[in-house]
């Protein structure tokens, strides 16, 4: 592929937005076309590097061992949005750690004194830590820095994005109409926003498939508390019974919470398909196009390793 030749790059949430900035630093022509911009899941993430209940196996631990190493450069870098943060998950049964989690920095099991009441087991490490909003903005000057362009409209077919040499479908939940693919449905996800009354470390419970999650999150004045995981449920409008659990359970594992202003509420779509999908197909007219969605709740965490793959296809055609 030529440098003068046009990619399309469809959806603005997290996996779109890194996508097209990783062609668009390669030299390729990168337009991206999205209704939502950015994407409102991506925005309502929390959002913590880890692979979440996503597969295939094998190519989540490739894609997100490629996305750790960019974020910690990032941080590095001292990049928007991204800083690496300790803490611990733990869990109310005798868990073992996940593979992904004993080779990260800092890894080692938790004392019991470090773990609250009701837990039996949990472990340190130190991980990548993303403040979605500030994060995205970055994602989108880094992309117009590199040449790309952003339009925001909604598709009722790829072949209303016009003349390209090749797509990237990065839609998310669209594709269930886009393509049509009936494979991919929501998991509705909420947050609560508060103002930080000087937490510095996070903390998260490993609770398995529950619909009902605990994550505390701090970013700086902010902290996000999490969450939920409603499968095929697909509203985005918060639900005050969901917020007053996620409030009444995190304010249980930290009691400075318990006072803390409430400064919004989050919520979000969380795209999963069984597996991810990310294959070249082709759109009516031959042109090629390249799947890039489902990630579930492991969207920023596959981002950067995802995006590398596409690069790799669409340079080939």
């Amino acid at each position: 592929m030529s440098g003068s030749e046009r990619v399309v790059v469809v959806g603005a949430g997290v996996s779109g937005l890194t996508t097209a900035v990783v062609l668009a630093e390669a030299g390729v022509r990168v337009h991206v076309i999205a209704d939502e911009l950015p994407g409102l899941t991506s925005l309502a993430a929390g959002a913590m590097w880890g692979p979440y209940l996503v597969e295939p196996k094998g190519k989540v631990d490739e894609w997100s061992q490629h996305s750790l190493e960019v974020f910690r450069g990032l941080a590095g870098e001292s990049a928007p949005g991204v800083r690496l943060i300790s803490g611990i998950e733990a869990s109310r049964t005798a868990e073992s750690p996940p593979d992904w989690a004993t080779t990260l920095p800092g890894f080692r099991p938790a004392e019991p004194a470090e773990l609250p009441a009701g837990f039996t087991s949990g472990y340190r490490f130190t991980v990548p830590l993303i403040d979605m909003p500030v994060y995205l903005d970055y994602l989108q000057r880094r992309l117009r820095e590199a040449g790309g362009t952003i339009e925001q409209r909604r598709l009722s077919s790829f072949a209303d994005a016009g003349s390209a040499s090749a797509m990237v479908n990065c839609t998310g939940l669209g594709a269930g109409d886009l393509i049509p693919d009936p494979d991919v449905r929501p998991i509705r996800g909420q947050h609560v926003i508060v103002a930080n009354p000087g937490l510095t470390e996070f903390f998260s419970e490993d609770t398995g498939l529950s619909p009902d999650l605990l994550c505390i999150y701090p970013h700086g004045d902010t902290v996000v508390l999490g969450g939920t995981a409603v499968d095929g449920d697909g509203r985005l409008e918060a639900d005050e019974k969901a917020a007053a659990g996620i409030l009444a359970r995190c304010t249980e594992i930290e009691p400075r919470l318990a006072n803390a202003e409430i400064l919004g509420h989050r919520v979000g779509a969380r795209p999963t398909r069984d597996p991810v999908r990310l294959e070249v197909d082709r759109v009516s007219d031959g042109t090629p196009l390249v799947h890039n969605y489902g990630h579930g709740g492991a969207g920023v965490t596959l981002s950067w390793g995802c995006a590398a793959e596409v690069k790799q296809l669409v340079v080939g055609f």
